[in-house]
């Protein structure tokens, strides 16, 4: 907790009045809300209501092991924002929130947390150096650049570092007296979810709280529902039995999915070839076995290039073993990779590899081996410096034709006798080795490794980045590009014999087909995970049919951002079968199968279907604990399969049922209404899981339905806070309840909504929250005074340029709010209905002066305020509508404000005074400037203030700038009457097209180069792009407005601006000022000559 926080928290330390102030309305909104049930929305009677009439959102529900914090505030209140608008403008609005407790992170943290009390007493008591793995450890490998994945994952990010459970809910809060508690996986389901509900009820959201749930088999309607989505699931051949490779935790003995992760969040298996190199000779280190069939195992990516190796390579002081394999063979591999090995029936014994011997990698220097394909009958073991121990085996098989590293290595050894000597390599060993050209790629030859190192001067081994570059451009075109040059399969691309070479190596027991983590994932139970091959429950995502059918979905909905649109498509292209069964953690059981466990991003795909009847067959309760509170008395074994398929699938309903026909009917008619949802909301992390998943078994349960596919995915990147990531370890971390606390909802609110809209990592600060809370505090200060004083403002009807102006300023800022509103682009309808807005209202305050503001104006300035913030800050706007302007209802269903139209004109005549105001106080800055000194000569004294002015303002264009005009209005007229087949009034390559018309003419060209690029070019780009905005009377030689009429009205407004005694204006023709001086000659309309007096 930072200090303003627990100042604030406190009390002490300061004033906080304002934001005390805010705390009391919002406390007040919401007690009134709650007694009026305003969020709670049901469908309507058959017939009475249509589509288009609700809003459905929603928003992933979160795990409740522990609070929700201010990255959750911020997903949610994107979703917040967009219900909140939805239910203003009048649509039924349905805004559920469940809570997930599915899954192992619980029951891990439980055990975690009992084997700490069981360890070190309770309260524990921990000796210093022991620490959790540090988070340095989630990137000790290269990630695949084409998987979509998370640097840190949000597991780890929120442990910090060396944090103890105990640590953990002791800053989270929870007294140590109660910590003990939580040992127990289901004490977490009944502490956390409920302070959730109360921490999003403190933000403001409006819930609907009688649909909430929690997840698990302790609510047993959910539970049946989650079952019945896999029996339709399995009739439908989406859910399979087989043994396929899986991220594994061997101390959880089961699949580790994104869900159960500390570190590794969307992390797959990577395949690999282990290419059998039988060992021909053995040395004194493996002299024990002599005679038996031992094989060193390299691991490789290329299968195809095994007939080019000339050697293999192990690391000089790495640690391997010889472990014993199926068949009497005997495997050489790092610790590693044998007990990734074991778990995919490799090994004589699942998950216990059996070492026979330790070694180190210079024991096997000088080994005689037997390669398959390999064109050299036998090859040697040899150092490489390089080798990473933890990727593949630690045994690597060179091919130094298409392997940069290998051929720099190879090419050391060569040229270094004393590299040689030094790890005791015979010259036999390497001298009579050479490459072997096995692929011809175009432009790279059939020797691609050696011209690539020659071309970027790759000078050794220890080249590592250059190495890295080359290895990069080599390997991408040989797949893609190579063509075989040896072997049976001379003359074929690479990308398509890669394959058969894999397989038939594997049919030849050449090879063996090996997984492993493609980095490193641990597990929340704290163990390092493997691949195993697990006989257990998948998903068929992936499969043709199926696919085709999501990415018929994804094409239909809206993804609000081509970035997040392209993660989808991506992710569709690679997500393959999935692992949906566990037999370890919490959650609900498989139907057909209930030694398993169906996994947490599994049972969390369709709940939004579920919202639609929760609050029917719970009775408001989310544990389900009321016995027989269901309507009727129902209970969850009554929910069968095909009372569920009537609710959700229309069939028919089921004569047999205990249900009453009545509550099924109902039930239906709430689905039939809400469904599809509109909105899912969510962090742009579940893109690779989570949302896709969502899409997939959408289009299988309702296959025949496309109608009912979810309509709108919005993602969001994650929230920094003051522009740092938000970490519990190092105290830059709030909680929602929190921030509440410390700014109130609405200042907070405000905060979120400036913080960005875009999938880019958005910041939350506190200099933005703590100015909201002045912000609003000083507005409803205003408000009050002005509705005080109301009744001694003017009276009338809006006709003057001043009230006209604001009036079509507030139109303005509520087309653009809506505008914003409409495509959930929260932090612009912050701006153009706060920000903008208030700027519009200080400006006309100011420019009234003595006459005062217009009471009609400010009234409608009030509502507008209020109406159009009453997504972004309810609180204030609900004490605005109902204690300031005494108002019926609730403002949150109150309407959106009637649009009135906009005069673009009337606009750009505001912006002409706005503008002129700003260049005269630049001119009277420079008039007051004294005189440059001549060299040697005294300063000359500042001439005295200007006091008065006149304004010469020419009532037409004239001359070249006419004839400009001319030109411009005959290119939009022949480009409009084409139809603008563009969208826009002037046709693409408008300034191209324009100075070959000036080129053309000799009034242009009299007047030389340099005024035709900074005089008229930029003439014809200004008039244009006004154009393009008011339409073609911009091009007229007049302006649009009458230019010495406004300036004479707001001449007053001009001298208090400009602190002058007087100004003046005068109008005169263009032939007129032809014989004025240079000065009144160089104005044009729109930009007056001004003519100081000085006092």
């Amino acid at each position: 907790m930072t200090n303003s926080t627990a100042a604030a928290e406190s009390g002490s330390g300061g004033s906080f009045a304002k934001r005390d102030l805010l705390l009391e309305l919002q406390e007040e909104s919401q007690r009134t809300w709650s007694e009026n049930n305003v969020f709670e929305c049901d469908a309507p009677m058959e017939g009475m209501g249509t589509a288009d009439e609700k809003f459905f959102g929603n928003f992933p529900y979160p795990y409740m092991n522990g609070l929700l914090h201010l990255g959750h505030a911020f997903s949610l209140s994107k979703l917040e924002f967009a219900a909140a608008y939805h239910r203003l403008c009048g649509k039924n609005v349905l805004f559920p929130q469940g809570f997930h407790c599915t899954g192992m992170p619980i029951k891990a943290c439980a055990d975690k947390l009992a084997r700490e009390i069981k360890t070190y007493g309770c309260p524990p008591v921990f000796p210093e150096e022991d620490a959790e793995m540090s988070e340095a450890e989630a990137d000790t490998a290269k990630v695949d650049p084409t998987k979509f994945v998370a640097k840190k994952s949000k597991a780890l990010a929120k442990k910090g570092k060396g944090a103890s459970q105990w640590e953990i809910l002791k800053m989270s809060g929870i007294p140590e007296d109660e910590i003990p508690k939580f040992a127990d996986p289901l004490y977490w389901l009944e502490f956390f979810p409920p302070l959730a509900m109360r921490d999003i009820k403190a933000m403001g959201c409006g819930v609907d709280w009688r649909r909430s749930f929690i997840t698990t088999d302790m609510n047993p309607f959910y539970d049946s529902f989650v079952k019945w989505q896999f029996h339709t699931l399995l009739k439908a051949g989406k859910v399979v039995k087989d043994k396929r490779y899986a991220v594994f935790s061997p101390i959880d003995g089961q699949p580790c999915a994104d869900h159960d992760r500390a570190t590794g969040e969307g992390v797959g298996p990577q395949e690999y070839t282990l290419i059998k190199m039988k060992v021909l000779e053995f040395n004194e280190a493996l002299s024990k076995l002599d005679g038996s069939d031992t094989y060193l195992l390299a691991a490789t990516l290329r299968p195809e290039t095994m007939c080019g190796q000339t050697n293999c390579w192990a690391l000089p002081d790495g640690d391997y073993g010889v472990y014993k394999g199926l068949n009497n063979e005997y495997y050489v591999m790092s610790e590693r990779s044998a007990l990734n090995l074991s778990y995919q029936d490799r090994m004589p014994e699942t998950g216990k590899p059996e070492l026979v011997l330790s070694i180190k990698g210079s024991d096997l220097f000088g080994l005689p081996l037997s390669s398959p394909s390999c064109f050299y009958e036998k090859i040697y073991v040899l150092p490489l410096m390089t080798i990473l121990t933890n990727k593949g085996t630690g045994i690597v098989t060179s091919v130094p034709s298409d392997a940069p590293d290998d051929f720099a290595a190879l090419e050391d050894l060569k040229n270094k006798p004393k590299l040689r000597e030094k790890f005791g390599i015979k010259d036999e060993w390497v001298l009579p080795y050479d490459v072997v050209e096995i692929i011809d790629i175009p432009e790279l030859g059939t020797a691609a490794a050696a011209k690539v190192c020659k071309d970027m001067k790759i000078q050794s081994q220890n080249d590592t980045k250059k190495l890295a570059e080359a290895k990069q451009l080599v390997y991408l075109k040989g797949f893609t590009d190579g063509i075989m040059n040896v072997g049976p399969y001379k003359g074929r691309k690479v990308s398509e014999v890669k394959p058969i070479i894999k397989e038939e190596m594997i049919q030849a027991n050449q090879a063996i087909l090996y997984n492993e983590p493609e980095r490193q994932v641990m597990s929340r139970s704290g163990g390092e995970c493997v691949v195993a091959l697990t006989d257990q429950w998948y998903l068929t995502y992936g499969e043709q049919e199926w696919k085709e059918a999501t990415q018929r979905c994804l094409a239909n909905m809206e993804t609000f951002d081509l970035a997040a649109r392209h993660q989808f498509e991506h992710t569709l292209d690679w997500l393959n079968q999935w692992a949906c069964s566990r037999s370890f953690g919490l959650g609900t059981r498989l139907p057909w199968d209930p030694e398993f466990l169906i996994e947490s991003l599994s049972d969390s795909t369709i709940y939004m279907a579920y919202y639609t009847v929760a609050h029917i067959l719970q009775a408001g309760d989310m544990y389900c604990k009321k016995e027989g509170a269901a309507p009727g008395g129902i209970k969850a074994e009554d929910m069968t399969p095909e009372v569920w398929d009537a609710i959700f699938l229309g069939a028919d309903i089921p004569d047999s049922t205990p249900v009453p026909k009545e509550l099924i009917q109902k039930m239906m008619r709430e689905f039939n209404y809400w469904y599809p949802f509109d909105l899912r909301v969510s962090g742009k992390d579940l893109i690779q899981n989570h949302l896709t998943f969502c899409l997939y078994t959408h289009t299988s349960i309702w296959s025949e339905r496309e109608d009912l596919w979810p309509q709108g995915m919005r993602t969001n990147g994650h929230l920094l806070l003051n522009a740092e990531k938000m970490s519990k370890s190092t105290g830059n971390f709030k909680t929602l309840g929190q921030a509440i606390r410390e700014y109130s909802a609405d200042a907070m609110r405000i905060a979120l909504a400036d913080a960005g809209d875009t999938m880019d990592d958005a910041n939350f600060e506190h200099q933005t929250a703590n100015g909201a809370i002045l912000r609003l505090t000083k507005e409803l200060t205003w408000i009050e005074e002005v509705l005080n004083s109301v009744d001694a403002m003017r009276n009338e009807q809006p006709t003057s340029f001043l009230d006209r102006v604001f009036d079509n300023e507030m139109n303005i800022c509520l087309q653009k709010t809506k505008e914003s509103y409409d495509h959930y682009l929260f932090r612009e309808a912050l701006k153009f209905g706060m920000y903008d807005l208030q700027i519009a209202r200080d400006t006309y305050r100011f420019a009234c002066g003595p006459e005062g503001m217009n009471r009609r104006l400010i009234l409608k300035y009030i509502d507008l305020f209020a109406r159009g913030m009453t997504p972004i800050v309810p609180h204030t706007a609900e004490h605005i509508w109902r204690n300031l302007l005494k108002k019926d209802g609730f403002i949150i269903k109150a309407g959106w404000p009637k649009q009135e139209p906009i005069d673009l004109i009337l606009q750009s005549m505001a912006t002409y005074i706005e503008s002129t105001i700003a260049h005269l106080r630049k001119s009277i800055i420079r008039a007051e400037q004294p005189p440059k000194a001549r060299k040697g000569e005294p300063a000359a004294p500042p001439p005295s203030p200007v006091c008065a002015l006149e304004l010469v303002v020419p009532s037409e264009y004239g001359g070249w700038q006419a004839k400009a005009l001319d030109i411009l209005k005959g290119i939009f007229e022949e480009h409009t009457a084409a139809g603008s087949p563009n969208g826009k009034k002037f046709p693409d390559g408008l300034m191209g097209l324009i100075m070959s018309k000036v080129r053309q003419d000799k009034e242009f060209l009299d007047m030389g180069q340099k005024a035709i690029k900074a005089t008229i070019m930029p003439f014809f780009k200004t008039k244009a792009d006004n154009a393009e905005i008011t339409g073609i009377q911009s091009l007229d030689i007049k302006l649009p407005f009458d230019e010495f009429a406004i300036l004479t009205e707001n001449a007053k407004y001009l001298e208090r601006s400009l602190k002058l005694d007087s100004i003046s204006v005068r109008s005169i023709t263009y032939e007129q000022q032809q014989h004025e001086n240079d000065l009144i000659k160089s104005a044009a309309p729109g930009s007056p000559a001004a003519l100081f007096t000085h006092s």
